[in-house]
């Protein structure tokens, strides 16, 4: 189970050659691009396990850059879980098994239609 924002991604890691199946779909496909393929792939570039394992991931909340660092946030966990001894320290040090805190910041009241924006004042 990874987590980022509101979104939640539920993953079942495989041994072997597969593809990463996302919400029934490729990963390449759910999330196109190389910068997002550098975001799901740094799990198993970080434990040096590219290609040796599989998974399928389903993810729903938030948008996408939520939902690809949920993605990134369980894929992580699941190595760890897999076998800790060998995957947790270097995990641990990119910082992969950490949940980014982050949240969207709420809209205060008698400010203008954003959190922290002033409402403007006229000057004469």
């Amino acid at each position: 189970m990874g987590r980022r924002k509101t979104a939640t991604a539920r993953v079942r890691l495989f041994k072997g050659r597969g593809n990463l199946v996302v919400n029934e779909q490729p990963i390449e496909k759910y999330f196109p691009g190389e910068v997002n393929k550098i975001i799901y792939l740094r799990p198993f570039r970080t434990t040096e396990t590219e290609g040796k394992y599989y998974a399928t991931i389903k993810v729903e909340g938030s948008g996408k850059n939520g939902q690809i660092g949920a993605v990134a946030h369980g894929l992580a966990r699941a190595l760890d879980k897999e076998n800790t001894e060998l995957h947790h320290l270097p995990l641990k040090k990119a910082g992969l098994l950490t949940r980014d805190p982050r949240m969207k910041e709420r809209r205060k009241a008698g400010l203008a239609q954003s959190a922290r924006a002033k409402k403007q004042s006229p000057k004469r």
